[in-house]
Order: C-alpha cells, then structure tokens, then sequence
C-alpha cells in the first residue's frame, strides 16, 4: 500500500480501513471499486493487500457480505456492507479523528 509515494502502511492502514467503512455504510462495495476510489484519494492498493484486509474486518464484524450473482461480468463477486459494529466503529473513530485534527491545527 503506497500513498501518494509514502510507504507507511502501519500509520495509513487505518485510514484505508475508515474509507471502507465509510463507503460500505453508504452502500454496497466491492473489491475492485473500493481500489479504484481509494486510488482517487491516493491510495494505492492491490487485491492482494484489499481482500485480506476485507476478510479480516468481516471476521471482527465490522463488515457483512455476499455473492452477487447479478454482476454484467457473468461471474458472482462479493460485496460488503457494514454492520452495526462496523457503524458505531466508523462513528467512534471520526470523534477521536476530529479530535486529533482540532489537537494538531
């Protein structure tokens, strides 16, 4: 994981993983878009690193999926939401966000 240059993934893992709450809370995701828009933020990730990360938040409960069978390609993919866990995590994390970025300014 590469952003913008910078190799830190221990400090900006956990960005990646807000991201992913936060566009999983607004409607389903799949792997493939979730690379795509987190590159837009200057992200850069492969699947390789992106599914693991999936799997291991759906595992804690923060995420839920599913096959979707309705996918143009002809091949079922999985997409995830949020669960409630996942949206009380998100919520706690922007407070203590806010409160870093109000600390540092």
């Amino acid at each position: 994981m590469a952003t913008r240059g910078l190799r830190f993934h221990d400090l900006v893992a956990g960005f990646v993983r807000l991201h992913i709450l936060h566009h999983a809370t607004e409607g389903e995701i799949y792997g493939q878009w979730i690379i795509d828009e987190l590159r837009r933020h200057g992200y850069r990730l492969s699947p390789g690193t992106l599914y693991p990360m999936l799997q291991a938040m759906e595992e804690r409960g923060y995420l839920t999926s599913r096959l979707d069978r309705d996918d143009s390609r002809g091949r079922p993919r999985r997409v995830y939401r949020t669960t409630r866990l996942g949206r009380r995590g998100l919520a706690v994390s922007l407070e203590r966000l806010r409160e870093l970025v109000g600390e540092v300014n």
